[in-house]
């Protein structure tokens, strides 16, 4: 690697934000007769097995999420998610996820979402920010291009890194570039027939425990006295999201007749380190499946991987399932917040 495991994990979240779900009508009705299928691409947020079956269909070092306790709470075995149980996708496609993107023929639309996949593709952040993902080469390009191969069998009719907060301003010179990327996503999907999206923002990575680990140390003053969270990192979520939420908005004005929703994934999670109660949880800040330091978190001793085979005895009591990732009843109460804006701002669009 070009640069330090810390500065690339930084990276990485900063960057795969980019997740996002296409809803389009054709087939069967659901979600109260308004959409029929559900097309989801983004990364380990909402991957539900496309890592594990690239890893396996290249003969590659298996992903965290083959092994237990991914998967504990709801399916009771790995499942290729890097969760305790169900995804946020999960629950908003009730039959626990869309099919995989390998999959041709579909019922209620094919999950693209690969764990570890960014915005930006893999040879850019490599020649002009010096960044090598040794995760995966899939970007959210990519993803879209396998979305176009799909598509006859889909649809009868188409209708950086940085050392330390001084160095922010790197990060932030990449956000444009990504909401860019994400504009011109919607745009080309949007002639291929998509007539809803739910866009959802960064979260709250300031509360993360994998980059309150790799920034533990910081200024007392960098941290939020309440919550515990790392200020600067939230900050720059919030800029991001503000970026994204202005581009959105020129969309819509541009395509009064799509359904442009975006999800505020960012205060749907702060709400949990706020008041943490409420939701049913007693550790905000720790991994569940973790070890070592005051948030539970060693990149080099990742959920699933020998010998970290255990986990809390109560992940429902966390909002962190590994670190990295929510656990299930994090994911629960973010979907129930998305479907909600979905339910309250989309109209259905026959086309």
């Amino acid at each position: 690697m070009a640069i330090s495991s810390s500065c690339w994990l930084l990276k990485q979240r900063l960057t795969a934000g980019f997740l996002f779900v296409v809803l389009c009508t054709g087939i069967n009705p659901v979600a109260n007769g308004c959409f029929t299928s559900i097309f989801s691409f983004g990364d380990s947020l909402m991957d539900t097995g496309n890592s594990l079956e690239i890893s396996r269909s290249e003969s590659k070092k298996l992903p965290p999420s083959a092994f237990s306790p991914n998967g504990r709470t709801f399916f009771h075995h790995p499942v290729g998610r890097r969760c305790d149980g169900r995804l946020v996708i999960d629950f908003l496609e009730p039959s626990y996820g869309a099919k995989n993107r390998k999959l041709a023929r579909f019922v209620k639309g094919v999950n693209f979402a690969v764990a570890g996949a960014t915005a930006l593709n893999s040879s850019f952040l490599k020649r002009n920010i010096g960044i090598h993902n040794s995760n995966t080469d899939v970007s959210l390009g990519d993803e879209l291009n396998s979305f176009k191969d799909l598509l006859p069998s889909l649809c009868s009719s188409p209708s950086s890194c940085i050392q330390a907060r001084k160095n922010i301003e790197k990060i932030r010179q990449l956000v444009p570039l990504v909401v860019d990327i994400i504009a011109s996503a919607i745009n080309e999907l949007i002639e291929l027939g998509a007539v809803t999206f739910l866009v959802p923002g960064n979260f709250a990575i300031g509360c993360s425990p994998d980059l309150l680990t790799n920034f533990q140390g910081s200024n007392k003053d960098q941290y939020d006295p309440l919550t515990g969270c790392l200020t600067w990192l939230n900050q720059f979520s919030e800029h991001n999201n503000e970026l994204l939420r202005i581009e959105l908005e020129k969309l819509r004005n541009h395509h009064p007749n799509i359904n442009i929703v975006y999800a505020d994934y960012y205060n749907t999670t702060m709400h949990f380190y706020h008041s943490p109660k409420k939701f049913g949880f007693k550790e905000t800040l720790k991994a569940c499946c973790g070890t070592g330091g005051p948030y539970s978190y060693n990149s080099s001793r990742s959920c699933g991987y020998p010998p970290l085979k255990s986990s809390c005895s109560n992940p429902s009591s966390y909002i962190s399932w590994d670190g990295i990732h929510y656990t299930e009843a994090s994911n629960k109460w973010i979907a129930n917040a998305a479907y909600e804006e979905l339910m309250k701002t989309a109209t259905c669009v026959h086309h």
